[in-house]
């Protein structure tokens, strides 16, 4: 079948616009839009359609001539400006340097299209939405100096063409971080009150919370003005314990920004902020731009930990010493610990010690040093956790040991 067999049959359907026609043959050549590829087969059928004296096809062609009500897109194309123009105004609050256009269409304009892919048989052809979206595009890039990303837009205006509106769809900002926690009893984020569930009740003086803040409240507030966003979200690489300091160079996080009004931040000027109003509790440090991959990444991240922990303990300084060479090198076998068996599954972990120092000895306390695989738990590996962990350094010195000070000192 022939280009202008193809649109004879699409003239049959009915009076037909430029861009439709065109549309139905938008595989099969560039450097065209779809209007001029619709005027350009009007012409080249006419001209055929003398030559072959074919008084039918130039009828069909006389009534897709002139001001024609289209039944395809019901003259949407006409509209074009109208919708760049709402586009424009809904992103207007927004700050972004590129966008994406996308559109909702109406169930009738689908089944329009539907019928006539059908009837005509055309293989060429694009979505009205995608020739919609690329038009509108171009014209909001010519507007606002703007360009558009088809893959990762900071911004969407999607168009809603059932109800004559324009969505605004704001993607996050991602800000990455390292953070040092340099006092105890400070969650990494909001622990929400285990007695009302985050409701507020005496046991919380109606705060909802189980502590007053957390690092990510710490953050949280100097972002919410940096960026005039809606709220944040924070990740971190994995987490320590409340009553952990967390020193070294830190641990990784990203916090997001969802739907920001700004976006060409002086993150310089947030990190000093943050740290200003932090009081010494927590520092941030390193705080630069990513991507939303960036927050995958970091959930599964497997990096090694240094600890250095404060121990009491009841044994002579050459077994504890002896109980430290056993355990260096050595893989440990975990159960989860009664202390979080109430919110994680009981599970068996082997997890490494890559070495166990003795850093300093008293009489009744040490201090040691751990170097071992991301997802050990310290504290039971001095304990024993009632022989859930084994071996750990109770276990091997035949008495009691257990962790009063925790530090984390570096993470990867």
């Amino acid at each position: 079948m022939t280009i202008i067999d193809i649109t004879r049959k699409i003239l049959h359907e009915g009076a037909i616009c430029d861009h439709c026609l065109g549309r139905q043959f938008a595989k099969l050549s560039t450097g065209l839009s779809n209007d001029q590829r619709g005027a350009a087969l009007k012409l080249v059928s006419s001209m055929n359609a003398g030559a072959e004296k074919d008084k039918e096809l130039q009828d069909l062609l006389t009534r897709s001539s002139g001001e024609i009500k289209c039944w395809v897109c019901n003259n949407l194309f006409l509209d074009i400006d109208a919708w760049v123009k709402k586009s424009v105004e809904a992103l207007s609050d927004y700050e972004y340097s590129n966008f994406l256009v996308g559109t909702k269409v109406t169930g009738l304009l689908a089944e329009n299209e539907e019928i006539l892919w059908a009837e005509s048989g055309t293989t060429f052809a694009e979505p009205l939405k995608t020739e919609l979206n690329r038009e509108v595009g171009k014209r909001i890039e010519r507007i606002t100096g703007k360009r558009a990303n088809l893959k990762k837009p900071q911004v969407v205006a999607l168009l809603d063409l059932e109800n004559n509106d324009v969505e605004v769809q704001i993607n996050s900002l991602y800000i990455y971080g390292r953070y040092r926690k340099l006092i105890r009893g400070i969650p990494q984020t909001r622990w929400p009150c285990r007695e009302c569930g985050g409701e507020g009740c005496e046991r919380c003086d109606n705060t909802g919370k189980m502590y007053p803040e957390s690092v990510d409240e710490l953050i949280k507030p100097h972002l919410l003005a940096a960026a005039q966003c809606d709220d944040t979200a924070f990740h971190g690489a994995g987490r320590e314990d409340i009553d952990a300091l967390m020193l070294g160079d830190g641990r990784p996080f990203v916090v997001e920004a969802k739907r920001p009004h700004k976006r060409s931040l002086d993150l310089s000027a947030l990190e000093a902020e943050i740290n200003r109003g932090a009081e010494g509790k927590i520092e941030v440090l390193g705080l630069k731009f990513v991507e939303s991959e960036t927050v995958e990444q970091l959930k599964s991240m497997k990096v090694d930990k240094v600890y250095r922990m404060k121990i009491t303990h009841n044994t002579t300084e050459e077994k504890l010493k002896s109980s430290l060479n056993v355990i260096s090198k050595t893989l440990i076998k975990q159960n989860t610990p009664t202390r979080v068996l109430h919110r994680r599954a009981d599970l068996e972990r082997i997890r490494k010690v890559h070495s166990a120092d003795l850093e300093s000895y008293n009489e009744n306390t040490a201090i040691l040093v751990i170097n071992c695989e991301g997802g050990l738990y310290v504290k039971e590996l001095v304990s024993g956790d009632g022989g859930r962990t084994i071996p750990s350094v109770a276990s091997l010195i035949g008495s009691e040991a257990k962790v009063i000070e925790l530090e984390v000192i570096k993470v990867g």
